[in-house]
């Protein structure tokens, strides 16, 4: 539980990773703070995906995400502000990195972005999808947190 400020290139690095992604998650969460007392913003964007989904994505909006909205609403951007502070803290970083994989991962599904080529350009994509797995595979006694699995 000591706070580490000791390690390997690669554990620093992982821990690089995991501060920016930290950082980074609570930014967004931020940005949706109002989603805590208002829907509305949620459903616009969730509808206006509904709107140029295919096959896949329109399943998803319609089963799961327009059904849930009033509980997304307040679960995305509680969820990323608490996968924020894990990841800069180090505080479970393992655990906050796979769930906070999962919440990506169900922003692209719906939105459909996974099923284009221009997901693999995408600053959204890859390169968050890459760092919370690398994390979640590799983000145990890492430098610069206070270290809890």
């Amino acid at each position: 539980m000591a706070f580490m400020i000791s390690g390997n290139p690669q554990a620093r690095g992982l821990a690089v990773l995991r501060l920016l992604l930290g950082v980074f998650f609570i930014f967004e969460a931020l940005g949706k703070r109002a989603w805590l007392f208002d829907t509305g913003p949620l459903s616009t964007m969730l509808n206006t995906w509904l709107q140029g989904a295919g096959p896949y994505s329109r399943w998803y909006l319609e089963t799961v995400c327009l059904p849930g909205l009033p509980i997304f609403a307040r679960l995305v951007p509680l969820g990323e502000a608490a996968a924020g502070l894990a990841l800069v803290t180090g505080t479970y970083t393992r655990l906050a990195a796979f769930m906070a994989l999962l919440m990506v991962l169900n922003f692209h599904v719906a939105s459909g972005a996974i099923f284009n080529y221009a997901f693999l350009t995408n600053g959204f994509g890859l390169p968050v999808l890459g760092g919370l797995l690398a994390l979640a595979l590799g983000g145990v006694g890492l430098p610069f947190g206070v270290n809890k699995k």
